[in-house]
């Protein structure tokens, strides 16, 4: 795993193989942007002209090496695009910088060291930086063997410039991007394993030994405790599976002063054929990473353990897979759930929400101030919002934009959505309580409102979907690579910061 460190001064009197300067598109072509006027002094006049000359236009993520031929400092220096110049006296956005750094990193894949030296004078950017060098330079490799040698190995050490490497802020700073980034990179780990190594009891162990590294109180309750509880939302959809389900629950105390109480909620299908009601081939091909909002749970409850954060903080993690047998619930089948609501089920391929009802329920019966859940919950969420966007649903206003803040800090995208009252009509049975799968239109918000129904009357809650954010199907861009990019980790641990 890449490590982070500080350094100030001129940048090219850092020791590195490589150093990343920052450019940006001016009305008259590329620019040199802070410190990089620094480096341009010490490796030559040619600097500008040579980038020119090879075509660098300082568009976001444009990566250009130069061979530092008789300058001083490193041996290649690589500039990055930040995109349009700012004006003067102007920031450079945060997600800027942090998709600069990562593909950067990802460029100098084999390199052993290298020194950053994009704009990063205040705590905001450097933790931006440093999260976009670590999760830039992730690679998961675990299951290569004859192949992997065909793959050069990631960025070892990233020295990242700043005015004054002392400085306690910035210090602070760089310490919670490592702690935030190695919590991301947990998600993916998770998220990219496959199904036949992480089942839920696989899944549940992790959860436990990550909580119990942190001094966390930790319970697993496995089929039979399920069963004593009432969870037939869990049962139900892990019934079909020869792998039974678990409901995992983590348990962190900020100490004194801490006087809010958050719960989270994960989703855990750590794969999903859909059921009886089957998926096509093709939509199972990545249906490991199911199990997303299970992942960035598990991940953020050790950041926040980390981090020290002065917030209470209780994770429910409801986990099952679901498959086709003899065995497994079937379209018309009901479901005694843990509120006591009885739900029909009329497809078998929107079971996440049904293990989520558990434990919002089981979440609710505590009296949180709050309860987010995270889901990879619907394809609706894909067609509406897209493959980066994560959407937002809250039975409370305040509490809906102050999640989409949140994740706007932290960089990653989401956007409000509403749960529209006329839409519950499509979730009436017409022999149980509700149905767990409405009408197509509007289909993310009618999953949406089905979690609502299970959160006890006077707790605020929101409901993050997933779907399309969890898993980059395409090409690695700026710090993301292909395959799962742990969506929602930095949403929850700046939202939980924010609670203190």
């Amino acid at each position: 795993m890449t490590s982070l460190s500080l350094a100030s001064g001129i940048p090219t009197s850092v020791k590195a193989d490589a150093l990343v300067v920052g450019v940006a598109k001016g009305p008259h072509g590329v620019v040199l942007v802070p410190p990089t006027e620094q480096v341009g002094k010490a490796i030559g006049k040619g600097f500008a002209g040579a980038l020119a000359g090879l075509g660098a236009t300082g568009k976001a993520e444009e990566v250009t090496r130069i061979a530092n031929v008789g300058g001083k400092g490193p041996a290649v220096v690589v500039a990055v695009g930040l995109g349009t110049v700012v004006a003067k006296g102007a920031a450079y956005d945060g997600e800027a910088l942090r998709r600069a750094a990562g593909a950067a990193v990802r460029a100098l894949a084999g390199t052993r060291k290298v020194a950053i030296a994009l704009p990063a004078a205040s705590p905001d950017a450097v933790r931006a930086v440093g999260e976009g060098a670590v999760l830039g330079g992730y690679t998961f490799t675990k299951y290569r063997s004859a192949s992997a040698a065909d793959h050069k190995p990631p960025v070892v050490d990233v020295v990242v410039v700043v005015p004054d490497a002392k400085d306690k802020a910035t210090k602070a700073a760089l310490r919670r991007a490592d702690v935030v980034s190695r919590a991301v990179m947990l998600t993916r780990d998770l998220v990219n394993t496959p199904p036949s190594d992480l089942h839920p009891a696989e899944l549940a162990e992790i959860a436990k030994t990550e909580g119990s590294k942190a001094g966390m109180t930790v319970e697993v309750l496995d089929e039979k405790a399920l069963r004593k509880g009432g969870y037939g939302g869990i049962l139900g959809v892990g019934q079909g599976s020869d792998a039974p389900p678990r409901l995992v629950h983590l348990s962190y105390k900020g100490g004194r002063g801490s006087k809010t109480t958050v719960a989270l909620v994960g989703k855990g299908i750590t794969f999903d054929s859909g059921g009886l009601s089957l998926k096509p081939a093709a939509a199972m091909e990545e249906m490991k990473m199911d199990m997303g909002g299970a992942a960035a749970v598990i991940a953020t409850m050790r950041a926040i353990a980390e981090l020290g954060l002065k917030v209470n903080v209780e994770a429910w993690i409801p986990m099952a897979e679901n498959m086709p047998s003899g065995a497994a619930i079937r379209p018309s089948d009901v479901l005694s759930m843990r509120s006591g609501l009885r739900v029909e089920v009329t497809n078998t391929d929107a079971e996440g929400r049904l293990i989520l009802a558990d434990a919002i329920a089981r979440a609710g019966e505590d009296k949180p101030d709050v309860i987010l859940d995270v889901a990879t919950l619907t394809g609706a969420q894909l067609v509406a919002l897209g493959a980066r966007t994560t959407g937002v649903m809250a039975n409370d206003d305040d509490l809906r934009t102050a999640v989409v803040q949140a994740a706007d800090r932290a960089g990653e995208p989401s956007w409000g959505m509403p749960l529209p009252p006329e839409l519950r009509k499509g979730l009436d049975s017409e022999i149980a309580d509700l149905v767990n799968s409405g009408p197509r239109e509007g289909g993310m918000l009618t999953a949406g409102i089905f979690l609502k129904e299970f959160v006890p009357e006077g707790i605020r809650w929101a409901h993050l979907d997933i779907a399309g954010p969890a898993y980059n199907s395409a090409d690695p861009y700026g710090y993301t690579p292909h395959g799962g990019t742990g969506a929602a980790v930095r949403t929850f641990v700046q939202f939980l910061e924010d609670a203190q």
